[in-house]
C-alpha cells in the first residue's frame, strides 16, 4: 500500500473534524480480522486494536470503510456513517452485518453469461439504494457474451433510475466508464454474487493482481475467489471495496430501497381504488389491470410481493412497536371476521 499524504484521497472531508474526540486523529478501516484492523491514514497503512466499546449489539463493531478515530495504536471511536450498505446476517438470525461503509456507490456487479439474473439484481439493487449510496449495474464478460446490446437492454429496462455498464476484465472494454465514478477520494463497493468477475474486475481497474483469480467452469461463471472485504486504494485515486460472493442477501431496512427499485409498481399501487389494496382482485386495482394488460410483468410484480413480505417479516423481528402494531391489525381482523356471520344472521 504506497504511503498516502493527504487524507482527502482517502474521502475524508475537513468538516467532519469537529466529530473526533479531542487528542484523536482519523484513519480509514481498510480490512477487519482476527480483532484487529487495518487503516489508512495520511502517514500510510497500520494496524490497531479496536476498543471494545466499538462493538454494537445491533449493528456490530467496525466495518470496511468506516472512519475510526485513533489515540495512539487503538481506534476509540467510529465517526457517524453517511451511508451504508448493510443486510442481515446469513442464517436465521435478525442482526445487521455492515458490508461496506461510507461509500459514494455501489456497483451491482453481474454476469451477461449464465442464469438469468433480473430478479438477483433487484434485490441487490433495493439493498443498494437503501445504502444512502448511488447504485450502478456492472455487466462483466462482456467479452464471452454473444449479445452484448441486447442483454443489457433488458437488465437497463428492469433497473429504473439506474446507469448499466457493460465491461470485459478480459479486452477493457468499458472499464473507463467505471473508472469514471471514481474520481479522487470517491468509494465504491462491489457487490455481487460469487463467480460473476468482481475479482478479475478490481484487477483491471487497479492495473495489478489485488487478489488472485480462478479459470472459469463449465458453465461460463468463475470461481469464488476473494475471501474477505478489502478496502484499495486505485492508481486514479478512487477506492474500491472488494467483497466476497453473496450466497445470501438478506434484506435489513430496505422498505424505501424496494420501493425505488420498483418505482413503476409503487406507482400503479398508488393509483388503486382502495388505499390498503391487497392486489389480489380488488375492484379498482391499478396493479391488476396492469398485470391484465400487460404492461407489467407477471414475475417483477411477483419479486415485488416477495421482497415486500421479506422486509416486513425482518420489520417485525427487529421492531417492537412494528409487532405491537401488527398484533392489533390482526385482532381487529379477526374481530370483523367474527361479526361478520353474526350479521348475516340478523
Amino acid at each position: 500500500m504506497p504511503v498516502v499524504t493527504e487524507l482527502s484521497r482517502l474521502g475524508w472531508r475537513a468538516e467532519r473534524a469537529g466529530e473526533l474526540p479531542p487528542g484523536c486523529h482519523p484513519a480509514r478501516v481498510s480490512r477487519v480480522d482476527r480483532g484487529r484492523l487495518t487503516v489508512l491514514t495520511g502517514d500510510g497503512e497500520r494496524r490497531v486494536h479496536p476498543a471494545s466499546s466499538l462493538y454494537d449489539a445491533v449493528l456490530g463493531g467496525p466495518a470496511v470503510g468506516d472512519w475510526v478515530a485513533l489515540r495512539d495504536e487503538l481506534a476509540v471511536a467510529v465517526l457517524p456513517r453517511r451511508s451504508a450498505f448493510t443486510r442481515t446476517v446469513a442464517g436465521r438470525s435478525s442482526a445487521a452485518q455492515v458490508v461496506a461503509a461510507n461509500l459514494d456507490v455501489v456497483l451491482v456487479v453481474d454476469a451477461l453469461v449464465g442464469e438469468t439474473r433480473l430478479r438477483r439484481v433487484e434485490r441487490y439493487l433495493a439493498v443498494a439504494w437503501s445504502s444512502g449510496a448511488a447504485p450502478v449495474v456492472v455487466l462483466t464478460k462482456a467479452d464471452l457474451c454473444d449479445d452484448v446490446a441486447a442483454t443489457v437492454e433488458l437488465v437497463r429496462e428492469d433497473a429504473l433510475g439506474v446507469e448499466v455498464l457493460p465491461v470485459s476484465s478480459v479486452t477493457g472494454a468499458g472499464l473507463d466508464a467505471v473508472r469514471a465514478l471514481l474520481g479522487e477520494g470517491r468509494t465504491a463497493a462491489m457487490v455481487g454474487p460469487s463467480g460473476v468477475g468482481k475479482t478479475s474486475l478490481a484487477n483491471a481497474l487497479a492495473g495489478t493482481e489485488l487478489a488472485r483469480t480462478q479459470g472459469i467452469r463449465e458453465d461460463g461463471r468463475g470461481r469464488h475467489t476473494t475471501t474477505a472485504r478489502e478496502l484499495h486504494l486505485l492508481p486514479g485515486g478512487g477506492l474500491l471495496v472488494d467483497t466476497p460472493g453473496m450466497r445470501e442477501l438478506g434484506l435489513y431496512d430496505d422498505t424505501d430501497g424496494i420501493e425505488a427499485t420498483y418505482a413503476d409498481v409503487t406507482e400503479l399501487a398508488s393509483g388503486c381504488r382502495f388505499r390498503d389494496c391487497g392486489h389480489r382482485g380488488e375492484p379498482g386495482c391499478a396493479v391488476a389491470a396492469a398485470l391484465d394488460d400487460g404492461t407489467l410483468d407477471p414475475a417483477r410484480f411477483t419479486a415485488w410481493r416477495k421482497l415486500q413480505a421479506e422486509a416486513h417479516r425482518q420489520l417485525l423481528r427487529v421492531d417492537a412497536r412494528a409487532r405491537a402494531e401488527e398484533r392489533a391489525r390482526l385482532r381487529s381482523l379477526h374481530r370483523s371476521l367474527r361479526e361478520q356471520p353474526a350479521k348475516g344472521r340478523r
